[in-house]
């Protein structure tokens, strides 16, 4: 076993806090855990990932899933699984924030969540630097996030 104690600083991006909890180095790549806390109406644009599976925990508030053109609620104590390479999206719809466990495999993906924190990138703004790192990180940006009236991220 290795050793999952290391402490990870949280970081925050356009108002969500990530606290990485099993990054890859403490699982050998195979998996990262990130405890996220997103405010209401928050929510990433559609994107896919290549080559990570994700799963979600929502452990407070209500989460509505877009999932390959099917969307669905989930509340606390429910999770969702998006197989790599599927379209999706999410968007908190409570009027709490939502915590939830964002668990990806394999591991590495945090780092994203950190680079886009350091660099306080802003979307749509700064969408050439954002995707960027998007790329390094095998995600793609597909169209714009749950609610959104803007046309879709290119």
């Amino acid at each position: 076993m290795l050793n999952s104690s290391t402490a990870h600083d949280a970081v925050t991006w356009l108002g969500v806090t990530y606290q990485t909890l099993l990054g890859a180095a403490e699982t050998g790549g195979s998996l990262s855990v990130v405890e996220s806390v997103s405010p209401p109406a928050s929510g990433p644009p559609r994107h896919v990932h290549a080559d990570a599976c994700e799963a979600f925990v929502v452990l407070t508030g209500d989460v509505e899933f877009w999932l390959e053109g099917e969307s669905f609620i989930r509340g606390p104590g429910q999770a969702v699984f998006v197989p790599r390479g599927k379209e999706h999206t999410f968007r908190v719809v409570s009027d709490v924030p939502s915590r939830h466990l964002v668990i990806l495999t394999p591991g590495g993906f945090e780092e994203f969540f950190h680079e886009m924190a350091e660099g306080q990138f802003r979307i749509p703004e700064d969408m050439p630097e954002i995707t960027r790192s998007a790329e390094r990180h095998h995600l793609t940006f597909t169209g714009p996030p749950l609610g959104a009236e803007a046309e879709a991220v290119q």
